[in-house]
């Protein structure tokens, strides 16, 4: 019974991480053979709007002058090892809540895809912008999605049990 409910759980986990690395994929190659470099397309009144570019920084393109090397040691080596250290905790950590394990998925499925970018095209396809007219985003992807969604999760999860903490208290 326990190694069936094992097997149940890695399926489900590794399905999640296959769909949101799988979207984050498919929308970029999408992205790559349909939209030429900087074309704006408005989708929502310029306030959603498609915008292809290729990162190769980090976040907001946060390093992209870096020297090589400097980035390929930070924006690649280190994601690759966290990626396969979530990839350990997610696998083999006994008895994690399962908004943890859903959280950490959206987490690691979205970093790997970025990752996947970094390595097989040398930078990180972006296309999405939001002006919300007070403020806008950066050009975002789906795998960026991912990840907001499992901190969203993670940060929901210990602000709910800091509640309950203090309820007892």
């Amino acid at each position: 019974m326990m190694k069936q409910f094992k097997n149940i759980r890695w399926s489900f986990l590794v399905l999640m991480l296959t769909l949101n690395f799988g979207c984050d994929q498919i929308s970029k190659k999408i992205v790559r053979n349909e939209i030429s470099d900087y074309e704006h397309i408005s989708i929502i009144k310029d306030r959603f709007t498609l915008l292809k570019v290729e990162n190769t920084g980090a976040f907001l393109s946060l390093g992209d002058q870096m020297p090589y090397i400097f980035r390929l040691i930070i924006l690649t080596g280190l994601p690759l090892l966290f990626l396969g250290y979530g990839l350990y905790f997610l696998f083999f950590k006994k008895n994690l809540p399962s908004t943890m394990q859903i959280a950490l998925c959206f987490l690691i499925g979205g970093g790997i895809g970025n990752l996947y970018d970094r390595i097989v095209h040398g930078s990180v396809t972006d296309f999405m912008h939001i002006d919300f007219y007070i403020f806008q985003t950066g050009v975002f992807n789906f795998a960026d999605i991912s990840i907001m969604i499992g901190i969203g999760i993670l940060l929901f999860q210990s602000i709910k049990s800091k509640t309950v903490t203090h309820e007892v208290d």
